[in-house]
């Protein structure tokens, strides 16, 4: 039965009760059902839990409880137990069961379940002593793990719309963003502007109809923070955007969720449904005479619509392509009218300013950059996944403390950060903090947070062209320096990987990268360059290896590799001619293997294929083919 709220002492009636009801559970078993584990079989996993908990009549004293993601999601599914606080990782149908009988009712660890730290090889149980999550401080992914994201009273007793009570009872408009303002909050969608200024921005622009806007269009590659959260826990963005709403005077909001996010955007329209029924949004909220609704717009999936003016340009039904911004869409955005657009995340910080005080929010991070920050940590290291940390961390304690360092003992060469716009940040500054003035100083830019990790095989060059062929494909075309100028810059980063550049390459790789920067519409195009300009910077010998040696340092661009199979190590098994694709090898069974280079295609079967004890395919880069002998045969007593 619905509980309808019509003032700030019923919120507080409702969460008392919910919370003597959560005491009497002696046990709670938390599946996590974020996208990540999803795809692992959590659905599944859930249901026998389900079924088991049933068979064994523990449902009087077992809660189970179905959440979004934790954050380490390689390792799923991940289920939680309290009050042990024990962390189940890598948990699959056939482990229910046991888990069941033997840790709820039992009270028996199973050990070849538990996190396994790859130094010492010790078995963690506790999920706060796990280093992925140790070194995080989720203030606000934590609460992911405690609620149901379809439960809005899970919401509720944790402390969930009492910001928004004490914003609507004790707060006028303008002293919210002055709490916001103090707090320094800056918005975590990329550029890192001050979210307090926007919003007196928008309230002091002149109009009567206003809107407030949730941007959840991520297509960073490699970023799921912001589809995280909105799957996990809604209503601490919503309640954040009713808050914003209230701030800036508008009565009507969208949450604009891109197309490849159905879990974020099903949660989310199920939250905003709760909401209303529970008298949160609609009409005189908590018994105000404030008003405020929201529509979930969902968008097509182009990168660019992420931008503020396309997005807003998508919620009007039209094309989604960025606009000059002669008039911020602060003051002029959907059909003209004054629309304050914050991040996810940004929003999500919001009831916690609120709650706990602008001081103790500003106490957090760094002189210029408050709170946390969460991270889309991926690429070459140990423990992938999303990790918040407060701001002013540095990169290595994040690589090495949270990711548990290179897979292989290999070395780090550089973390881009940023998305595709992002820069690529060196060895030399793995002791930078994380800040957003300190990322710009090295030609970086915090972005939403998509943090890629490259070890010593990764190729700067290639890095580049891929980030650059993302944008190219990206670009909306509306303006020349960006739709051409992307391209031309594409064009030279594949002519020097093939083995194909000169000299100048490198000058005229500056040059157009200023232009575009200077000259582009929107965002996408300023700062386009950014990962060829910090890796022609910073890794400048690798280029030039590139240009004048025709050679490719990590052996990675295919069009400066040569494959040659090692007539010492070759046995004559056949594995590469048979899986060969072009026919390029030459040989009979007994016989030392040849390729034959006019013929091969570079795509790296064979060494793929070559027996890891015979590892006879090498890849030269650069390097002169060696001879074969004339005698090919192998030696019959040999294996």
């Amino acid at each position: 039965m619905v509980r309808k709220i019509k003032a700030p002492k019923d919120l507080s009636k409702l969460k008392e009760t919910l919370l003597a009801k959560r005491n009497v559970v002696k046990s709670r078993v938390v599946v996590c059902g974020g996208t990540g584990c999803l795809a692992y079989g959590s659905k599944k996993v859930f249901e026998l839990f389900k079924e088991e908990i049933d068979r064994h009549n523990l449902f009087a004293e077992v809660e189970l409880k179905n959440s979004g993601c934790h954050g380490f999601c390689e390792n799923g599914v991940v289920v939680l137990l309290f009050p042990q606080e024990i962390c189940y990782l890598r948990v699959r149908v056939e482990d229910v069961a046991e888990i069941v009988s033997s840790t709820l009712i039992k009270k028996e660890i199973i050990t070849r379940l538990l996190f396994q730290d790859l130094n010492s090889g010790e078995r963690i149980a506790k999920e706060a002593e796990i280093p992925f999550y140790k070194h995080q401080s989720q203030l606000v992914f934590g609460s992911n793990r405690f609620i149901d994201p379809k439960e809005i009273n899970d919401y509720i007793a944790i402390g969930g719309y009492e910001a928004l009570a004490k914003v609507l009872e004790e707060m006028t408009p303008q002293e919210v963003i002055e709490e916001v303002k103090k707090a320094n909050v800056r918005g975590r969608g990329g550029g890192g502007f001050p979210a307090g200024i926007k919003w007196e921005t928008t309230r002091q622009a002149p109009g009567e109809i206003k809107y407030a806007v949730v941007n959840c269009d991520e297509g960073d590659p490699g970023a799921y923070m912001d589809r995280s959260i909105m799957e996990g826990n809604p209503h601490r963005v919503l309640e954040g955007l009713i808050i914003n709403a209230y701030a800036i005077g508008a009565s009507e909001g969208f949450i604009y969720i891109r197309q490849e996010y159905p879990l974020a955007t099903e949660n989310t329209l199920h939250a905003i449904s709760q909401a209303q029924e529970y008298g949160l949004l609609g009409k005189n909220i908590l018994g105000s005479s404030f008003h405020f609704s929201v529509t979930v717009h969902r968008g097509a999936g182009a990168f660019v619509s992420g931008e503020s003016s396309a997005l807003m340009a998508a919620i009007e039904g039209r094309v989604g392509q960025p606009r000059p911004k002669y008039t911020r869409t602060a003051v002029s955005g959907i059909w003209g009218r004054p629309s304050n657009l914050n991040n996810v995340e940004t929003l999500a910080n919001i009831p916690l300013v609120i709650n706990r005080g602008a001081d103790w929010y500003s106490s957090i991070g760094t002189e210029n950059s408050k709170g946390t920050k969460i991270f889309s940590l991926v690429g070459n290291v140990n423990n992938t996944g999303l990790v918040e940390v407060p701001m002013g961390t540095t990169i290595r304690e994040i690589v090495y403390d949270i990711g548990g360092g290179i897979p292989g003992g290999k070395e780090f060469k550089a973390v881009q950060i940023g998305g595709p716009s992002g820069g690529c940040i060196p060895q030399q500054f793995l002791d930078m903090p994380i800040d957003f003035d300190e990322f710009s100083k090295v030609g970086a830019m915090m972005g939403s947070g998509g943090m890629i990790v490259m070890d010593e095989e990764t190729c700067m060059v290639d890095v580049a062209r891929y980030f650059l062929d993302f944008l190219a494909e990206e670009s909306c075309g509306k303006c020349v320096p960006c739709r051409e100028g992307i391209k031309q810059l594409l064009a030279i980063l594949q002519r020097i990987s093939r083995g194909e550049g000169n000299e100048g390459d490198l000058s005229v790789l500056e040059e157009l990268a200023d232009v575009i920067s200077d000259a582009s519409l929107c965002a996408l195009g300023q700062t386009a360059a950014n990962p060829v300009l910090t890796a022609i910077k910073y890794f400048r010998e690798e280029y030039l290896a590139h240009i004048l040696e025709k050679r490719c340092p990590t052996k990675v661009c295919q069009g400066l590799i040569t494959y040659f199979i090692d007539p010492e190590k070759c046995r004559g098994c056949g594995a590469c001619l048979k899986n060969c694709p072009s026919e390029a090898i030459d040989g009979d069974r007994r016989q030392i293997h040849v390729i034959l280079q006019d013929k091969c295609i570079k795509c790296g079967i064979c060494a793929d294929v070559c027996p890891e004890k015979f590892h006879a395919v090498r890849k030269l880069s650069g390097e002169p083919v060696p001879a074969v002998p004339l005698n090919r045969e192998i030696c019959r007593g040999e294996n």
